[in-house]
């Protein structure tokens, strides 16, 4: 497998089919199963299937990176029932994609697709290793640090 180089172009999709969705489950599974240890029981869950997922490719198809919108009723208990406001997660990038954009790309087509459904907010709870990242992108922190498969994370916020 060859690394993407600073000039690799990508494309981002909704990933509606059957082949988009495995990819997605395949960078993450990179991401945070390999790389991050988490355990493969809790990275997929019931909310796997009502969720937008957004994919990055690069012009020859390979994953490059992922992210997933929950919103309605599967957001609820995320945002605090706040009907307004989705929920962004699992957003992993390739560690050979790392500091091309991509990671900055996908939460802004995860927004543009919480726009799409009248929402007011986007909330996430980030590893705090990546709290920079999100501040840069608009992201408030706020409440403490708590810990989701033995990382700490933070939740955050951004109106839209």
């Amino acid at each position: 497998m060859t690394s993407p180089s600073p000039s690799t172009s990508y494309a981002l999709r909704v990933a509606e089919d059957p082949a988009d969705r495995e990819a997605c489950f395949a960078v993450r599974k990179e991401v945070f199963v390999v790389e991050q240890g988490v355990p493969q029981e809790i990275e997929y869950d019931a909310y796997d299937a009502g969720a937008v997922h957004v994919l990055a490719v690069r012009e020859d198809g390979l994953p490059l990176g992922t992210g997933r919108l929950l919103y309605g009723e599967a957001a609820a208990a995320k945002v605090d029932g706040e009907a307004s406001v989705g929920s962004l997660g699992r957003l992993a990038v390739t560690r050979a994609a790392r500091g091309l954009g991509v990671g900055a790309a996908l939460v802004r087509a995860i927004e543009d697709a919480a726009r799409a459904r009248g929402l007011a907010a986007v909330d996430l709870h980030a590893q705090t290793h990546a709290l920079g990242f999100y501040e840069r992108l608009g992201y408030v922190a706020y409440g403490p640090e708590f810990p989701d498969a033995g990382i700490p994370h933070r939740a955050m916020r951004r109106a839209l």
